[in-house]
């Protein structure tokens, strides 16, 4: 039986420039997005927090800007790290669906 990976949307390539906080120390590491999603992320990065880490990630594109809190869903040395978005206010909900909608729009063009 094969191991498919479940998502409950879909993610998109994004790339963006972020900054992760880590919430307790405030420690700050500036990464870029590689990939998003409704409920998370891709953050490319060299030294990633652990596996359930609280953290605060910003995300930058052009002049749209978008935060959350969030956990490290899962945490690759040297590559990056993935994050679960926790509590997302309104006016970053509609950032994001404007992010995932201009994505969603694009990849319909590429393929039709």
């Amino acid at each position: 039986m094969e191991n498919h990976e479940r998502r409950r949307t879909p993610r998109y390539s994004f790339i963006a420039s972020a900054e992760l906080i880590e919430v307790r120390s405030d420690v700050r590491i500036a990464s870029r997005v590689s990939e998003l999603s409704r409920h998370g992320c891709y953050l490319d990065m060299m030294n990633p927090f652990p596996k359930g880490t609280a953290v605060l990630v910003k995300i930058s594109a052009g002049e749209a800007f978008f935060e959350s809190t969030g956990i490290i869903a899962y945490s690759q040395a040297n590559m990056g790290a993935g994050v679960k978005f926790d509590e997302v206010s309104p006016q970053f909900v509609e950032v994001l669906e404007r992010w995932l909608d201009e994505m969603e729009k694009d990849r319909v063009r590429r393929q039709g």
